[in-house]
């Protein structure tokens, strides 16, 4: 599944992506807002100014993933496998 995919169904009310794997996938802006993105893998992803509001990324694959400018209020991200080089919302890089 491709970025874009994903966003059209997210648009179309799908909201189960757990498992997607979406390395590198360009998600700039993206309303993923209530997703279950749990054990995706997301390594690499462009996710500039998304919306991952109450998204459920436990488990989630987030290394050297771009989540600058990106709302994750309520997401759950305790449990996120590694942020291991992530850019983080306030421009901070996870090391």
């Amino acid at each position: 599944m491709t970025g874009r995919e994903s966003v059209r169904k997210h648009k179309a009310g799908q909201r189960n992506f757990s498992k997607v794997k979406l390395r590198r996938a360009d998600l700039e802006g993206a309303d993923l807002r209530d997703a279950n993105l749990s054990w995706a893998y997301l390594k690499g992803a462009n996710l500039i100014g998304a919306n991952l509001r109450d998204a459920n990324l436990s488990n989630a694959d987030l290394r050297w993933t771009n989540l600058y400018d990106t709302d994750v209020t309520s997401a759950q991200l305790a449990q996120a496998k590694s942020l291991r080089g992530t850019t983080l919302p306030d421009g901070g890089r996870h090391e």
